[in-house]
């Protein structure tokens, strides 16, 4: 029987790849929703090729959107707009799968929705568990969604867990067996740059990621480590398991996604060409396995894999999230939310590749810290985290 998919951020990298192992397996998905933000001539193709149901877009997009549909003679399909549409589709009754794939805070609230309404959610937006790690997992076991990891290392975890755990009770302890996770990282394009090389980095540069295809902002996360910080909590909350239980290795090759060590000795790690078609097709299809387009591993062409510690001196971003999780409560939420600010600040040139990481570290020093008992907290900090942060780059500037 078909299942009806919802992409939210369709035309991002990962919405690309999910249409793309969508379009293998005809006969088991169909697209009723997607979403879009400023692509919008890329959104109107898919629409033309895949013919979801409803299409969403911000609401100063939709005149543009309806010439499109009217030029390729797409008909039949309902638009809905901004962040109250993204949640209707979301939330719908004839989706059986969410992909949530909008980069940023603001896919917070569509996920959200998503988990309320026992969907199984394909997460591969991390920043709503982030920003909401706990409320999140408890929406998630209340209404009985199925919350599954999507990007590469936290899907390579759960692939090398026992298949009960996440089912199983957790305080935070390593549970059956395992010792900890050790959480790769490519290293980005910049693992061997000293710091003076890094103070001059461009954003045309930071974007260039070494093995991975993705949007600028997850790039220069990438580049700066906070990717993989921003990793690390995830992984704490997907996983139920502390900070010091996770372990981060530098790889710069990107054929090893993530391993698990358990008490025996033994370290089991999962392994593939970097595609995101792989994780995506495994969360799609758990506990079964479909076919993707992406080549089987040849180990004869890969035959070398390194592995080093991260330098938290040229990479500090890192160090900081590591904190931020240590810290808890609205902390991770105040980490991303300046993050995202600064991260904007730098394509846009204000400022420079380092001072992303101060602007991160002066915002967690001067926001508040307190309990993210409610939704609403959450979101309010946020944006006070966001406008602290735009301040002080102004100061930056001057």
């Amino acid at each position: 029987m078909s299942q009806s998919i919802c992409i939210l951020g369709a035309t991002g990298s990962i919405g690309q790849s999910t249409l793309k192992v969508v379009a293998e397996h005809p006969e088991k998905y169909s697209i009723f929703a997607v979403t879009g933000h400023s692509r919008i001539h890329e959104l109107a193709q898919i629409c033309k090729q895949y013919q979801p149901k409803v299409v969403v877009v911000p609401s100063n997009q939709v005149d543009t959107l309806q010439q499109l549909f009217k030029l390729h003679q797409i008909e039949n399909i309902e638009i809905l707009t901004d962040e109250a549409g993204l949640i209707q589709v979301a939330e719908h009754a004839d989706v059986d799968i969410v992909m949530a794939a909008i980069i940023g805070g603001v896919g917070l609230l569509p996920t959200l929705a998503a988990v309320k309404a026992g969907k199984r959610v394909l997460l591969a937006n991390k920043e709503a568990l982030v920003m909401s790690g706990d409320l999140m997992l408890q929406a998630a076991k209340q209404h009985q969604a199925l919350l599954l990891p999507v990007d590469s290392e936290h899907n390579a975890i759960f692939q090398c867990l026992p298949q009960n755990y996440l089912q199983i009770e957790k305080n935070g302890e390593p549970l059956l067996g395992v010792q900890q996770v050790l959480l790769t990282a490519s290293g980005g394009p910049f693992i061997h740059h000293s710091l003076e090389q890094l103070k001059r980095v461009t954003p045309a540069q930071a974007v260039k990621h070494p093995n991975w295809s993705m949007g600028q902002k997850i790039s220069v996360d990438s580049a700066t480590l906070m990717n993989k910080g921003l990793e690390l909590i995830e992984a704490c909350h997907l996983f139920s398991i502390k900070e010091q239980f996770v372990t981060v290795v530098v790889h710069p090759q990107s054929i090893i996604h993530s391993m698990v060590q358990y008490v025996d000795g033994s370290t089991l790690a999962q392994m593939g060409n970097p595609d995101m078609c792989t994780p995506i097709a495994h969360a799609l299809a758990w506990p079964e396995r479909i076919t993707t387009p992406v080549p089987p591993l040849d180990l004869f062409v890969h035959s070398q894999l390194d592995f080093q510690e991260p330098d938290l001196m040229r990479f500090p971003a890192l160090k900081l999230a590591r904190q931020a999780m240590q810290a808890g409560s609205l902390a991770p939420a105040i980490l991303n939310a300046a993050n995202e600010i600064a991260v904007a600040a730098f394509l846009n040139e204000k400022i420079q590749f380092l001072q992303i990481a101060q602007v991160v570290e002066h915002t967690l020093n001067h926001v508040q810290n307190s309990s993210a008992e409610s939704i609403e907290k959450i979101l309010h900090t946020d944006q006070v985290a966001r406008h602290f942060a735009t301040e002080y780059i102004a100061q930056l500037e001057s």
